[in-house]
């Protein structure tokens, strides 16, 4: 490894570390088997297609509260928002409230990439490493606690109080951390991420995840700037940093 002063890596994580399309697909399904055929309409659902839909509407929640027509508010928060609408495209209603938090919460189990805990652990043999997720602080403990991954710290939009791409976000963490921007990489497969990340300063780290929309991904196939570490993975990563 080249010779950086580098003391921490923080993560995104949805795509990143942990797959969620599968795994709503996974909790999907799950959680049609509890309603236990009340909801007839549950049993029609495609759980990738809902998952999808479901996603797509992450990012401009975000924006609305990134270019100041609404309060900050956490993630789960949006997210609820989002199935509400997406339940609907789906033809399911009649669900409780209590119900819809459930299904609501698939987020907080989702499953880690194969190789996330090994290289996680890793790094952490050497490094700090944490969130800088847009989850909310409950959203990335309960999954890690589900997915054992090894995080020192949780980072992200609730703590420094901005979401990503948001120059804030990065430098904020980098501040939480007590390190300056060239000792922390952010990772991420995501090139936007890292591109917002590396104009503020912090180091960056690209593992892609060609599969994080199925077999159709059309983008974040590959690396599409000049970052500090390319990977194809997290061990691969590791080994690169020097653990």
């Amino acid at each position: 490894m080249r010779d950086l002063d580098i003391k921490a890596f923080i993560f995104d994580v949805f795509g990143t570390v942990v797959d969620w399309r599968s795994s709503i697909d996974r909790e999907g399904a799950a959680f049609a088997g509890r309603i236990g055929g009340r909801i007839q309409a549950l049993d029609d659902v495609d759980w990738v297609a809902f998952a999808l839909s479901w996603r797509s509407k992450y990012q401009p929640a975000m924006k609305i509260i990134r270019d100041g027509a609404r309060p900050f508010v956490i993630l789960d928060v949006l997210h609820r928002e989002n199935l509400l609408e997406t339940l609907t495209e789906f033809n399911v209603d009649g669900l409780s409230e209590p119900e819809i938090d459930d299904l609501n919460h698939v987020w907080h189990r989702l499953s880690p990439w194969p190789d996330t805990v090994e290289g996680l652990t890793m790094l952490k043999s050497k490094y700090i490493i944490g969130t800088q997720s847009n989850g909310n602080i409950a959203l990335m403990v309960n999954m890690a606690k589900f997915g054992a991954l090894p995080w020192d710290v949780i980072l992200g939009a609730e703590v420094v109080g901005h979401y990503k791409p948001d120059p804030a976000a990065y430098r904020n963490a980098c501040t939480a951390l007590g390190l300056r921007p060239d000792q922390v990489v952010m990772s991420a497969a995501h090139n936007n991420d890292l591109q917002a990340a590396a104009r503020e300063g912090l180091r960056t780290a690209f593992v892609p995840r060609p599969s994080e929309y199925g077999s159709d991904q059309s983008k974040d196939l590959k690396a599409e700037a000049d970052y500090t570490f390319v990977a194809t993975s997290f061990v691969d990563l590791a080994k690169q940093a020097g653990c």
